[in-house]
């Protein structure tokens, strides 16, 4: 077959035009992020407003199983008297805020589809936090293992520093 064949053409034409077309929406896509980034107020506005449409729409629809269900059941554990030591993560607000908004987008056209409406026992989804959990704290935990580091207080060393000996601190 020679290069200017119709059949070549069309076989080697149309993924160069949906790479092109999706390459296209994607510049479309970036270039309105680049022009929101300065203003984080309204931003954080719209997507206030985007989770009370959902809020709305979910309530509407009657998709939380919890408010169906009548019996009680075992719930989480709510203890508040322990410390809270909370890890601090660098995540730059403009990527959270650009998660946070395509997660509501995702979860509103999820709630177009009945085949989403899955009806899932609890104790499936307390697993399936534990394993992402596990998976994602993975590094840092073989972090904290290899520094010894423990993130609470029982079994801590304490050590006293120079103003229990009476001696001056700078010597």
């Amino acid at each position: 077959m020679s290069e200017g064949d119709s059949v070549g053409e069309s076989i080697h034409g149309k993924p160069y035009i949906v790479a092109t077309f999706f390459t296209r929406i994607g510049q479309i896509y970036q270039s309105w992020l680049d022009k929101s980034t300065p203003y984080s107020a309204v931003r954080w506005g719209a997507t206030l407003l985007l989770t009370a449409v959902y809020m709305i729409r979910v309530y509407i629809l009657q998709v939380d199983p919890s408010l169906l269900d009548e019996d009680e059941g075992p719930a989480l554990p709510t203890k508040q008297n322990e410390e809270f030591r909370p890890f601090i993560r660098r995540l730059p607000e403009f990527k959270f805020w650009h998660s946070a908004t395509k997660g509501i987008v995702i979860a509103m056209i999820c709630t177009f589809f009945d085949a989403f409406n899955v009806p899932v026992f609890w104790p499936i989804l307390v697993m399936y936090f534990i394993m992402l959990f596990c998976i994602t704290m993975k590094r840092q935990i073989k972090h904290m293992i290899k520094y010894r580091y423990l993130p609470f207080t029982h079994g801590k060393r304490t050590y006293k520093g120079k103003e229990d000996t009476g001696k001056p601190f700078a010597s």
